[in-house]
């Protein structure tokens, strides 16, 4: 990927989240962030009139995770008790994550104040892969206006998922991709929507067939996983290795909140694919083609934090599902893993 290409790509991202001249812009970093993904940020902020700077912060967990993935232990963040380096964030107006900050408090408060937050950790050529559009975010938004008003999501499956989830206690996970009003975090690549079901209003069974995908492990399921699923918690794992292994998982981190069901959505991406995740080292890629494919049921186990809950575990394992049909309050969203405005979304992307 050349620097260019990768300027033009920031120069498009930091414009549609309304960068405006003089704005003060800190780019978060880690030792690991990709050094092309830091340099051309700064090159497009400084271009866009911007105050840049440079916030590096040092690793955390390696002790306690099981995955060099970041998001494979959540919660604390080098930001934790740094007082110093929180003011700064949130003096800032606009916020680039290279490093991951979610599902931190922290991230909370600067958002609460006002900052703006991208965060942006794939490699340089998947961002410039999927570099968002308007059309992306009135595609999101016009599902979020049919979850916003839904009382129950209902997914199926034809390998056996039937699951019931009651909705309205918490808010949308809206994934555009920029991040263009006060207050606003987003992720660039990104494209789904999402919510949290009520507390303890999820109900009935869940069937992972071959062929979906288990994060932060990076691996498609090679056979079926079934669980059962009461009260809003899995309550049994059944299956050959593959549920073996996330069972094993799960049960590292000694903490039943681990097996509570967080968010639940469906991918809205036409420019992300399923098939990448196995053209990647896995420790290239969070796996974000893989949470934003269109037509995919995102199911999720663990924290709540994010959407104002009180469920805080370190535990976060994302599953998008193929498939699947998805319905809200008894209208069909996704059916049988394909969006309702398939055809419209591949056009608006071609455009």
């Amino acid at each position: 990927m050349s620097d260019s290409d990768m300027v033009q790509a920031w120069t498009k991202v930091l414009t549609l989240c309304k960068l405006k001249q003089g704005e003060v812009v800190t780019i978060l970093t880690a030792p690991d962030t990709n050094q092309q993904t830091l340099v051309t940020a700064s090159i497009a902020a400084d271009a866009l009139g911007a105050v840049v700077n440079r916030l590096e912060l040092p690793p955390v967990n390696g002790e306690r995770s099981l995955s060099r993935d970041k998001l494979a232990f959540v919660g604390t963040t080098p930001l934790t008790g740094n007082r110093a380096a929180l003011a700064a964030l949130k003096a800032s107006d606009l916020v680039l994550d290279l490093m991951t900050l979610l599902f931190s408090p922290e991230q909370l408060e600067i958002l609460q104040g006002g900052t703006r937050i991208l965060l942006a950790v794939e490699p340089p050529d998947v961002l410039a892969r999927i570099v968002p559009t308007e059309a992306d975010r009135t595609r999101v938004l016009a599902a979020a206006s049919k979850l916003k008003a839904a009382k129950e999501m209902h997914i199926t499956s034809g390998a056996g998922t039937d699951l019931r989830c009651a909705l309205g206690e918490y808010p949308l996970l809206e994934e555009y991709g920029f991040a263009d009003a006060p207050g606003r975090w987003d992720h660039w690549p990104s494209g789904f929507i999402a919510t949290w079901p009520n507390e303890g209003g999820a109900h009935r069974r869940v069937v992972l067939d071959r062929g979906d995908i288990l994060l932060p492990m990076k691996t498609y399921l090679a056979a079926p996983i079934e669980m059962e699923i009461e009260g809003g918690y899995v309550t049994s794992i059944a299956g050959a290795l593959d549920a073996e292994l996330l069972r094993d998982y799960i049960e590292s981190f000694a903490d039943p909140e681990a097996f509570a069901v967080s968010h639940i959505g469906w991918g809205l991406q036409p420019k992300a694919r399923w098939s990448t995740l196995g053209l990647y080292n896995r420790e290239a890629t969070i796996g974000m083609d893989a949470r934003a494919f269109e037509g995919n049921f995102l199911f999720s186990l663990g924290p709540n934090t994010e959407a104002g809950g009180t469920r805080d575990t370190p535990c976060h394992i994302d599953i998008p599902m193929r498939g699947c049909t998805v319905a809200l309050d008894g209208e069909a969203v996704v059916a049988r893993g394909q969006t309702r405005d398939t055809n419209i979304a591949r056009a608006e992307a071609a455009d």
